[in-house]
C-alpha cells in the first residue's frame, strides 16, 4: 500500500517490530489478520496525525461508564493503536448505578472519564465533585461540569429515518411501524404527531431516535399514521393493522425477527430503515430484505472522547471541543466490507 511513511514510524505507531510492518507492507506471510490491521491502523492515525497535535507518550488510565460495555470496549480497544504513542489503559464499568461508580472512580487515581448515563441531580452534583475531565458520550449533560460531549445526534438519526421512509413512500397511503427492542413498551397508535408513551423501556438513546422520527413524519405527513410497538406485539399490530407499510427499527438486535413477523402473517413492506451495523443488520441488508441502515462510528466517537480528555490534561495542545457525530446511510452499494 502506498504510503509517505517511513517503516520505522509506522512500526512506533503500531507498537510493532519494523521486521514485522515490513512483512505486512510487501504482502510477505507469516503475519497474523489482527497484525495486519494494526499497521493499516498505524497509518491511518498517521495521516490523520498530519492535521492533529502530536500525542504524548505517556500512559493515561480513562474509566468509562457505558451501559453496553461489550460493544463499546470492543471498538475503544479497536481503536487504542491509533492513538499511539500515547497509551490508553481502559476501564470499563457499569452504568446501573452511575453516582455509585463516579464515586469509585474519583478513588481510582484515574485521568479521565466517559460518561454515558441518563440526567439526573444526583449525578449532576457527583460530577460536580469530579476533580479529572468528564466527557459525555451519547447522552450529553449540558448542566453538568462535563469538559465535553461527544456522540450522534439521536433525534436526528431518527429523523432520517422518518425522511427516507417518506421518500420511498411518497403519494403512497400507508402506516409506518416503529418496533422498539428492550423491555416491553406498550403499542402506540395514532397519527404521526401524536405522543408516543412506552418509550421508556427502549433506552435513552431510542427514545430520542423514536421523538425525532415522529418530529419529522409528523412534519412531512401529518395525516400518516404511526404505530409503535416491541417485538413482543408485532404480530398482534399486524394483525389489527392492515394498512401498515414501512418500517424503522430504531436499535439493533430485533430486526430479522421484524421481518420474520411480517412473512408470518403473509404481509410486505415497501421501505424498512435499520438503525446501527450489526452482523445481521449487514446480512439483511446485503440480501436486499433491508431499505438501508443507519450508522455512525463509535470508534471515532471514543477517540474523539479520548483526544479530549488528554487536551483537558494538558498534555495535548489545542481547545476541548464537543463533536458531534453524523449519521450514515448505508446501502448494499456502500457496506463496509
Amino acid at each position: 500500500m502506498k504510503h509517505p511513511y517511513r517503516i520505522r514510524e509506522i512500526a512506533a505507531q503500531a507498537g510493532l517490530s519494523q521486521a514485522t510492518v515490513d512483512r505486512v507492507l510487501h504482502g510477505r506471510g507469516g503475519v497474523r489478520e489482527s497484525t495486519v490491521r494494526d499497521v493499516h491502523q498505524a497509518i491511518a492515525a498517521l495521516d490523520r496525525g498530519r492535521d492533529q497535535p502530536p500525542l504524548p507518550a505517556r500512559t493515561f488510565t480513562i474509566d468509562l461508564i457505558v451501559p453496553d460495555r461489550s460493544r463499546t470496549g470492543a471498538a475503544l480497544r479497536a481503536e487504542l493503536p491509533t492513538l499511539r504513542p500515547a497509551v490508553i489503559r481502559p476501564r470499563l464499568r457499569p452504568a446501573t448505578d452511575p453516582v455509585a461508580e463516579l464515586a469509585k472512580v474519583a478513588r481510582a487515581h484515574s485521568h479521565g472519564l466517559i460518561l454515558e448515563a441518563a440526567e439526573s441531580p444526583k449525578l449532576i452534583e457527583a460530577i460536580g465533585r469530579m476533580e479529572i475531565p468528564v466527557v459525555t458520550l451519547n447522552t450529553d449533560l449540558p448542566t453538568s461540569k462535563r469538559v465535553a460531549h461527544v456522540g450522534l445526534a439521536e433525534p436526528g438519526a431518527g429523523a432520517t429515518a422518518a425522511y427516507l421512509l417518506d421518500q420511498w413512500l411518497a403519494d403512497r397511503a400507508g402506516d409506518v411501524l416503529v418496533v422498539a427492542s428492550g423491555p416491553a413498551a406498550p403499542a402506540v397508535s395514532g397519527a404521526a404527531g401524536g405522543a408516543i408513551a412506552g418509550s421508556r423501556g427502549p433506552g435513552l438513546a431510542v427514545a430520542a431516535r423514536i421523538a425525532g422520527f415522529r418530529a419529522e413524519l409528523h412534519s412531512r405527513a401529518p395525516n400518516r399514521r404511526l404505530l409503535v410497538t416491541d417485538p413482543l406485539r408485532l404480530r398482534a399490530a399486524l394483525a389489527g393493522n392492515p394498512s401498515i407499510r414501512a418500517a424503522y427499527t430504531p436499535a439493533r438486535g430485533c430486526t430479522r425477527a421484524v421481518i420474520a413477523d411480517f412473512a408470518a402473517e403473509h404481509r410486505n413492506f415497501d421501505a424498512f430503515v435499520a438503525h446501527g451495523l450489526d452482523e445481521e443488520n449487514a446480512d439483511l441488508l446485503r440480501t436486499g430484505r433491508l431499505s438501508a441502515v443507519l450508522h455512525h462510528d463509535l470508534r471515532s466517537d471514543l477517540r474523539a472522547a479520548a483526544l479530549a480528555i488528554l487536551q483537558s490534561l494538558g498534555a495535548v495542545p489545542g481547545p476541548v471541543r464537543s463533536t458531534s457525530s453524523s449519521v450514515q446511510i448505508l446501502t448494499p452499494l456502500n457496506l463496509p466490507s
